[in-house]
């Protein structure tokens, strides 16, 4: 256990020490909710911003820092040959995978706390089905993992950079997490409904805001991708390269 909880401190004060990942793991859902909530850019049908919004970047803080933080730190990891090195020592590759699990569920816990208190002081208030915005938050939060996870086990540590980086831009633009999916062309809609980002976006908002989705097919693609996106890691996952 000492091992492990060793690590997890290492691990997490290394990523508060991370700017440009703390940019974008808390500095762009912060920047995103406080922006749009106050500034009539994109219209919500009638729903408050705020209530759509504070939901909508908690779904992007834990895509943010469960595929863009870890897998981009791993993919260096792996390239300075970091993770074989750790493989050798006590600590083990299981308790290392489990100490940046960890790293991720602690950072996650304070985005959502911290988005949950700015979005009440803009006046959001959630409804009684929050608790299951929280276990949407979860599956996001494997699926999300398992992707990052994915590539940065695949790719050299530049293509895993960019490879992620576009993953996350593209994921955050058709998620349904500043723009609701309605407003999209039907096909890309329908493109946007099969990945993780727009199932998570949707649960998130429907639990924990104003909307109202049909969540049947939402938590079954989030939970597909849920488990088949850290399986597909487990099996690909290189260690040095």
């Amino acid at each position: 256990m000492k091992p492990f909880l060793s690590q997890w401190r290492a691990e997490l004060t290394l990523a508060m020490r991370q700017g440009e990942q703390l940019l974008v793991s808390v500095g762009i859902p912060l920047g995103i909710l406080v922006f749009f909530s106050q500034i009539d850019v994109v219209s919500f049908d009638g729903v408050k911003a705020v209530d759509y919004l504070t939901p909508a970047t908690m779904a992007l803080a834990v895509m943010s820092t469960s595929m863009v933080s870890l897998g981009i730190g791993t993919g260096f990891d792996r390239n300075y040959g970091v993770l074989k090195r750790l493989g050798a020592t006590p600590l083990g590759r299981g308790r290392w995978l489990a100490a940046k699990v960890a790293t991720v569920a602690t950072i996650e816990v304070g985005q959502v706390a911290m988005l949950g208190a700015v979005g009440a002081a803009l006046g959001w208030r959630p409804p009684a089905t929050w608790p299951l915005g929280i276990v949407a938050l979860a599956l996001g939060t494997a699926a999300f993992a398992g992707i990052g996870l994915a590539l940065a086990g695949a790719l050299p540590a530049l293509a895993n950079l960019a490879a992620t980086n576009s993953v996350y831009l593209v994921l955050l633009l058709i998620g349904g997490m500043v723009v609701p999916l309605e407003k999209f062309p039907g096909p890309l809609a329908a493109l946007a409904h099969g990945l993780p980002a727009a199932s998570l976006s949707g649960l998130v908002i429907t639990t924990m805001g104003p909307e109202k989705f049909a969540t049947g097919p939402l938590w079954l693609v989030l939970t597909l991708w849920a488990i088949g996106a850290p399986l597909v890691a487990a099996k690909t996952f290189r260690w040095d390269g």
